[in-house]
């Protein structure tokens, strides 16, 4: 299932697609958060006939695919060629830092560079959506704690990650840096998490095009080093990095800038498509 949430910020309503038809859900369920994503209640979805279910006429601004999203965990540093292209050594634990829930917004809303921004950078990244608490989970069976997968665009002001001192939170966190969308594509219509393509485009020109399997660590390993050390909870979010051509790896380093149109998708997970304005 293809999962959405869509309408107006504040007001987004939750949705299912139907082929290229996006039908209302907001009869069945108050919207696709944490109480609504564990395998009962998307049972209850895949058991509807989605004819009976109205259509959206339009075309409705498309929301964050999850709502009253709990932690938005990010792994940084985990893909070989992006790792060597920004000149650091494979990690030998999974890098993690937060991003503020702040930052999230639909997958085609703009994207604002902050006040004081001179290095706003892209990130296209596949997002993890736990759909039931996971402590100590093993890698053996993490993927039975996972609702699905999205994209997310990690959006990363790279000075100020690297030189306002402190942890890499300050850079990813400004409003509007956490694109998630445009779906939550349920675990069983991806056929293998580990082998699907990335890319990433900015004015037309692809910068990043990578896939997958070229993680460092798998999305299973993420889950158990995570469980292992805080509990995972229904609609919390994992970011699990980013392959390489990235603004901070060109040379010389090439960065956003207003009136710029950032356009990405994953395999089977959808596009997104952000222009990019400076803040007011």
């Amino acid at each position: 299932m293809k999962l959405v949430r869509y309408g107006e910020v504040g007001f987004e309503k939750p949705g299912i697609m139907d082929g290229d038809t996006l039908r209302d859900l907001s009869g069945v369920i108050d919207d696709i958060d944490g109480s609504t994503i564990g395998e009962d209640s998307l049972n209850k979805i895949r058991d509807i006939n989605l004819n009976t279910l109205p259509a959206v006429n339009g075309a409705p601004r498309i929301g964050p695919c999850v709502g009253s999203i709990g932690k938005f965990m990010c792994i940084g540093l985990n893909f070989k060629d992006h790792a060597i292209e920004t000149g650091n050594p494979f990690p030998d634990h999974p890098i993690l830092f937060m991003k503020a829930n702040s930052a999230i917004v639909g997958p085609n809303d703009d994207t604002l560079i902050p006040r004081g921004s001179t290095k706003t950078d892209w990130e296209v990244e596949l997002g993890v959506v736990i759909g039931k608490s996971a402590k100590y989970v093993s890698k053996e069976n993490a993927l039975d704690y996972v609702a699905g997968y999205c994209v997310i665009n990690d959006v990363s002001e790279r000075d100020f990650q690297l030189n306002l001192t402190g942890t890499w939170t300050k850079g990813k966190s400004c409003d509007t840096f956490g694109p998630t969308g445009p779906w939550l594509v349920t675990r069983d219509e991806v056929a293998d998490v580990n082998n699907l393509a990335m890319t990433l485009d900015v004015n037309g020109k692809r910068m990043q095009d990578g896939n997958t399997s070229t993680m460092i660590f798998s999305v299973a390993e993420i889950i158990e080093h995570l469980s292992g050390l805080m509990t995972l909870h229904p609609g919390d979010v994992i970011s699990t990095g980013t392959p390489p051509g990235v603004g901070m790896g060109m040379k010389p380093p090439t960065y956003l800038k207003s009136g710029d149109i950032v356009e990405l998708e994953i395999e089977s997970l959808g596009k997104q498509r952000q222009e990019v304005r400076a803040d007011a």
